[in-house]
């Protein structure tokens, strides 16, 4: 089918172009074949844009063609009918033609990849545009997004890229029942987000082919949408820095957002487990932040209050290490027992 429609193509533009330039072998006059042989090499050419180039980069290039076709047949008039400095008028105006068409296609796929209907809304004014955040695969799969959004923490729209949803799929498909797993549960928070009623859930169609990375096609049309990339990926994060791509990192955020504690602050927390060293009992605080408690080994499964007496910085986080300061009840039952 595609070989039919390229053949009624070129047959079009050679019934054209000779019927501008009849072809005549006395004088020899090839101008209709000329313009036959270009007509059907562009025609061919858009073709293969179209399947190579982005679809918005494209018609940016054919509106800017059209620009420069208007504005090269405005200037066709004004070029002097005897030229100008012995060159020739159909010289120039052919040229000039030429200059404007090229200069419009160049510049409207230029400017193509960065216009979207959000910036349309906007008025194309960077300041008044929408805070579109770009979700990656990493903080899809890890979820805490879903929990800022029900928090109030983000609002505006949410943006999920279709390539990300490809490698998503991709994932929850995967022979490796971890990585199936990891992927199932990205899919579970997509639909969740979807359904929340606080963020508006955007599944944007760009892609860019010339781009072989996911993160790079992220950097792209996170630059592109002028939005913010969320991710977890620190690699990621730093590229997106030196290309000045605004992005958040999930992990700095919950680092930021850990509690801060003073020696001698009082804590209440459940002992869950015994400590490395003897008498030592764990517990954990809500935010996850790791406490050993000394003299609680005995307390496994009771609910303390703790003194803080020092913090620990280590790459996983802070641990903080506390005493008993006041130790449970006994219940009533070993109470009777012991007496």
């Amino acid at each position: 089918m595609t070989w039919i429609l390229r053949t009624l193509f070129i047959l079009f533009a050679a019934a054209l172009s000779f019927q501008m330039f009849p072809l005549s072998l006395d004088p020899p006059e090839l101008r209709g074949a000329a313009l036959a042989a270009v007509l059907a090499a562009a025609g061919l050419l858009l073709e293969f844009l179209g399947r190579r180039v982005d679809v918005r980069v494209l018609a940016g290039a054919m509106a800017g063609l059209a620009c420069g076709a208007g504005a090269g047949a405005l200037l066709w008039r004004v070029v002097p009918a005897d030229g100008v400095l012995n060159l020739p008028a159909e010289f120039l105006r052919t040229g000039q033609l030429l200059v404007w068409l090229y200069l419009g296609a160049v510049l409207g796929a230029r400017k193509a990849e960065h216009f979207t209907l959000d910036s349309l809304r906007a008025g194309g004014s960077r300041r008044t545009a929408p805070a579109n955040k770009i979700l990656d695969t990493s903080v899809i799969i890890d979820g805490r997004i879903a929990d800022l959004i029900d928090a109030n923490f983000l609002e505006g729209l949410i943006v999920v890229p279709r390539f990300v949803l490809r490698e998503l799929q991709q994932v929850a498909d995967s022979n490796d029942p971890i990585k199936r797993a990891r992927g199932r549960r990205g899919l579970e928070m997509l639909n969740r987000l979807q359904r929340s009623t606080r963020v508006e859930v955007k599944i944007h169609d760009g892609d860019f082919p010339d781009e072989k990375e996911v993160d790079a096609k992220l950097i792209r049309l996170a630059r592109n949408l002028r939005a913010k990339l969320y991710t977890n990926d620190y690699n990621l994060g730093k590229i997106a820095e030196l290309q000045s791509v605004s992005y958040v990192n999930l992990h700095e955020v919950a680092k930021s957002l850990k509690i801060i504690l003073l020696p001698g602050e009082l804590l209440t927390l459940r002992i869950a487990r015994e400590g490395k060293d003897r008498g030592q009992g764990v517990g954990y605080l809500p935010d996850g932040t790791m406490v050993v408690v000394n003299n609680a080994q005995s307390l496994v499964g009771h609910q303390v209050e703790a003194q803080v007496q020092s913090l620990l910085q280590t790459g996983a986080g802070i641990i903080v290490f506390a005493d008993v300061k006041t130790p449970p009840a006994p219940a009533p039952q070993a109470a009777a027992s012991a007496s």
